[in-house]
């Protein structure tokens, strides 16, 4: 779908590993419907949105004859532990640079499969440290790639850009109304940017001829990382890149207009599950799977959402429908 309109991105570098595309379904709670864009569906070992981000990701480690690429981010990471099971698609090691998270069940799950993975980890005690254990591993593997934490850049951003035109075609498909919003949740942005840059390239390109949506992204992380400004700043270094390869030049100017922030779900922080995700996770029991870290915290603002009457929407799904085994009892005693 996307070739047809961006030829030029023939040109970058690329892994493929999902299950493309991933379904768009119908989801009804309390009497209403919307629209769900079941990325959990990408890959039936490990699914989830990060695949799109590492297909992208793979291929420019690949590319620059990496041996081993390193995920950052919490102990409970969706990103870390996808960049784990799929890095070897690409014939490269993986490794990950890790710091604390509560514990949740959801970080138990993620953190016991790495743990078992048995690839190297190195544990911070703090999130600071992540720039720190970033350069010093960057200066000791000259042949590795050290990825930003959810593989946040302009190479992350495109697999979610190309999930835009996804989503387009099965909307001419007649799977699903043109959305008013598409909810998604915002951690390391890099989902959220990349829908924000693919709408406006797709309407830009003539895929999408139908009204804008919003991007509501629901923060679960806090300022300054999910901040209009960073999100904004993501998908114009991604459209720019876009254009570097020979593609067509979109609006900037109009990007900040396309997105929506919504704090109301993050609750105490970063990894809290609240009362209102777990009162989504009920509601939506019947549908995709939802984490109280993540997805269940954007789901709870699409409840939110319908209770306005806001509509049509579609819901980025982004939780793997798949889980992978780990040594629980390890991770609980890492998450305290």
């Amino acid at each position: 779908m996307i070739g047809r309109y961006l030829p030029a991105l023939a040109r970058v570098p690329w892994v493929p590993i999902g299950t493309w595309p991933t379904p768009l379904v119908a989801v009804d709670a309390l009497g209403k419907r919307s629209w769900w864009k079941c990325e959990g569906d990408s890959h039936a070992h490990y699914g989830g949105n990060k695949v799109r981000t590492l297909e992208a990701w793979l291929g420019h480690a690949r590319d620059r004859d990496a041996k081993r690429i390193w995920a950052i981010g919490a102990f409970g990471s969706n990103h870390t532990i996808a960049t784990v099971v799929h890095a070897r698609a690409a014939g490269i090691d993986a490794g990950a640079i890790v710091f604390p998270q509560p514990t949740s069940e959801w970080a138990v799950e993620n953190c016991a499969a790495l743990i078992a993975s048995g690839v190297p980890i190195v544990r911070l005690r703090s999130v600071v440290e992540v720039p720190f254990a970033a350069l010093r591993i960057a200066r000791r593997e000259r042949d590795a790639i050290v990825m930003p934490p959810g593989g946040a850049t302009p190479i992350g951003t495109l697999g979610a850009l190309a999930g835009a035109f996804e989503l387009a075609a099965q909307i001419e498909a007649g799977l699903a109304p043109p959305p008013a919003r598409i909810v998604v949740a915002a951690g390391s942005t890099c989902t959220s940017a990349g829908l924000l840059a693919g709408i406006l390239l797709a309407r830009a390109t003539g895929a999408w001829p139908w009204p804008r949506p919003l991007v509501h992204a629901v923060r679960v992380t806090p300022w300054p990382v999910t901040s209009r400004t960073s999100i904004v700043a993501l998908a114009a270094r991604t459209l720019a890149r876009v254009a570097s390869l020979g593609g067509p030049r979109a609006a900037l100017r109009e990007l900040s207009s396309g997105l929506a922030i919504d704090g109301d779900e993050l609750g105490p922080g970063y990894g809290r599950p609240t009362i209102e995700a777990r009162a989504a996770a009920v509601a939506f029991a019947h549908g995709p799977r939802l984490d109280g870290v993540y997805s269940a915290k954007a789901a709870a603002a699409l409840l939110r959402l319908q209770r306005r009457d806001v509509g049509p929407l579609v819901f980025w799904s982004s939780k793997s429908s798949a889980r992978v085994a780990g040594d629980e009892e390890a991770a609980r005693g890492w998450l305290g």
